[in-house]
């Protein structure tokens, strides 16, 4: 039939066999949610009024062409009636057919043999098909479609079904151009006749929709419209951004940064993201979940996207809204696809670049940022499969000439001294202990900063952060750690000349001695000048696993037992020099011995029981008190 006919039989029509198996799927399957019914034929009317906008720019032969661009929403309570309207492009009798009469048509049978076969992933492979209408047969009993085209001779006609085998196409009066959908309701979709139920939905799905939509007897309207993300940065001053991001979180505290993209290469992209004051969503956040809003020409398709962004950046906030991604028919999930992952990649770079800007620009705000938020950059530098090196200049770390300001390793690499080209690190449990190390003496007596590592997840970032800008990372814990000798000429710092002490030949005597008492705790027992201000320390034998990997397995093994090690003593402490003065059959001899063992255990953060120390302490402390009063 044509759209002159004015003389349209109505009787009923069969939907194709795969078209009534499709409609049955939509129906039944798909939405999670049934109020996605509403934001998918307001979306369909904002398409219309787009196509009849468009026309008009270069047609003026439109029907109706000074009506309002509009969509207008009306309940019937006692008829159990919703009914939206728009003022678009609307429709022919033929055009109601083709594009409600029949689902897919191109690729209707494909599909369908397809869930014949058993396919699993249903949304995925009906991604293609433009059906969001048909979602509203989810709350509805039947639904009446009545539209004029907005060609001046068309004829008005509707498009009636109740969701069965068949459906109706009749002449209608209709004196004005666009589409009207009345919904007859299911009696349990009451809610959907309520207009604040409907107000809410609206603003939550549809607020930023080009066109006004109206609510029953009300003349103004309902959706800001605006989107912010869409206007040019140039014109949006930093109140809007501050204003716009307490409305979306209901975060009181203004956000620590935000960025404003508007980008058309390589996918085109409007975005707003935000950087919060805490990671923390605070006990009146808006912010349920994590993830990003994810808008579709302002529709939004949804509310926490998780895969816009790497999980490491899960604290960011903020909306992003492209034209490029194709959708799903429920619009509640997209397919995973190169436009997807190109987005990711960009809105990651980005969100990096916003972070270098602020420690560049604001570095006390940044340091605000890394108390706060340190943990999810550093779980990005352990977990990053493809680039984690972009996230190495984020990072910030005390080191042991610099304990209470945050440096990158930037920052460190500009004091390197003239003979230095790896950068230093130790591991420890907590900053005073490993302050305290033994480790720091060698590299500390001659002028070499070290990087002071303290938390569990720095283990695992130090699996993958080997090297930073060709200088190797070097544990100073591990036993073959050597500093370079100082050059020629220089001003590198020198090693003090040590005291006098044990003499060479009376090593084998207390290193036999230590390994007797210590017997199979340790592997091995030797001197050290790698010393100053402690008597001793623990390194592990060649070919043990690295200090790193050790503290890795004891966070993921339960039964990881750590190796055992060799102790090096510093022939130079006192302590040392008078156990060496000490008979070997006086007591206090074993009680000390024992207790510097397991001083560097606790030092390491490996002892297992440090309670066990305190009757041992108390001993030695009796035996100094009774010594001095001999004195």
């Amino acid at each position: 039939m044509s759209m002159a006919d004015h003389n349209l039989v109505s009787h009923p029509i069969p939907f194709k066999a795969e078209t009534r198996q499709l409609l049955d799927i939509l129906i039944h399957s798909l939405y999670t949610e049934r109020e996605i019914f509403l934001r998918e034929l307001i979306s369909n009317a904002s398409d219309a009024l787009t196509r009849v906008n468009y026309e008009m720019l270069t047609n003026r032969d439109v029907l109706d062409p000074d009506v309002e661009l509009a969509i207008y929403l009306s309940v019937d309570v006692s008829n159990h009636t919703l009914t939206i309207s728009d003022t678009g492009i609307g429709m022919t009798a033929d055009e109601l057919r083709d594009n409600l009469g029949t689902i897919a048509h191109s690729g209707a049978r494909a599909f369908a043999s397809a869930i014949q076969q058993g396919a699993k992933n249903i949304t995925d492979i009906i991604g293609q098909f433009g059906v969001g209408f048909y979602s509203a047969f989810m709350v509805a009993r039947s639904i009446r479609v009545i539209s004029r085209s907005y060609l001046p001779g068309a004829q008005a006609a509707a498009w009636i079904c109740t969701g069965e085998d068949t459906y109706t196409i009749e002449s209608a009066d209709k004196p004005t151009r666009g589409t009207t959908i009345i919904l007859e309701l299911k009696q349990d979709a009451s809610e959907f006749v309520q207009e604040h139920r409907l107000q809410e939905i609206i603003r939550k799905h549809s607020e930023f929709i080009s066109f006004p939509i109206y609510l029953g007897d009300e003349k103004e309207q309902i959706n800001r419209q605006t989107a912010l993300w869409r206007q040019p940065p140039r014109q949006v001053e930093k109140k809007d951004y501050v204003d716009f991001y307490q409305q979306l979180t209901l975060d009181f505290n203004p956000p620590l940064t935000y960025t404003h993209l508007s980008i058309d290469a390589p996918v085109q992209m409007y975005a707003i993201l935000y950087i919060p004051d805490s990671p923390d969503h605070g006990i009146f956040s808006l912010r349920k979940d994590d993830g990003l809003k994810l808008y579709s020409r302002k529709i939004l398709i949804q509310e926490y996207c998780k895969d816009l962004l790497p999980n490491y950046f899960r604290f960011i906030q903020g909306v992003v809204d492209t034209e490029d991604l194709p959708l799903n028919v429920s619009r509640e999930s997209y397919q995973a696809n190169r436009i997807m992952a190109q987005l990711r990649k960009l809105l990651s770079s980005k969100v990096i670049d916003l972070l270098q800007k602020l420690a560049t620009d604001q570095p006390d705000d940044y340091a605000k940022f890394w108390t706060r938020f340190h943990l999810f950059i550093k779980e990005g530098a352990a977990t990053e499969p493809t680039e984690p090196e972009a996230l190495y200049p984020l990072l910030r770390f005390h080191t042991s000439t610099h304990p209470e300001q945050f440096s990158s390793l930037d920052d460190y690499c500009s004091r390197l001294q003239p003979n230095q080209s790896d950068i230093y690190y130790l591991l420890g449990e907590d900053s005073q202990s490993i302050l305290h190390s033994p480790h720091l003496d060698y590299p500390r007596s001659r002028g070499y900063e070290v990087l002071l590592l303290t938390e569990p997840v720095d283990s695992f970032v130090l699996v993958r952060l080997t090297k930073y800008k060709d200088h190797p990372l070097k544990n100073i814990a591990a036993a073959d750690f050597v500093i370079p000798a100082a050059p020629e000429s220089g001003s590198a710092p020198t090693s003090p000349e040590p005291s006098p002490g044990i003499p060479a030949e009376e090593w084998f005597d207390i290193i036999d001695r230590f390994k007797t008492q210590l017997g199979e705790k340790i592997t091995d027992v030797r001197m050290t000048d790698r010393l100053s201000d402690s008597p001793a320390r623990l390194v592990d034998p060649e070919g043990a696993t690295t200090p790193e990997l050790q503290r890795v397995y004891r966070y993921i093994k339960e039964d990881f037992e750590i190796p055992k090690k060799i102790l090096e003593l510093n022939p130079h402490h006192p302590l040392i020099q008078m156990l060496s003065a000490c008979p070997s059959d006086d007591p206090i001899f074993a009680e000390a011995v024992e207790q510097i063992f397991e001083n560097a255990l606790l030092i390491e953060g490996i002892h297992p029981n440090p309670a066990n120390m305190i009757g041992r302490i108390h001993q030695l402390i009796q035996a100094a008190l009774r010594q001095g009063d001999h004195k």
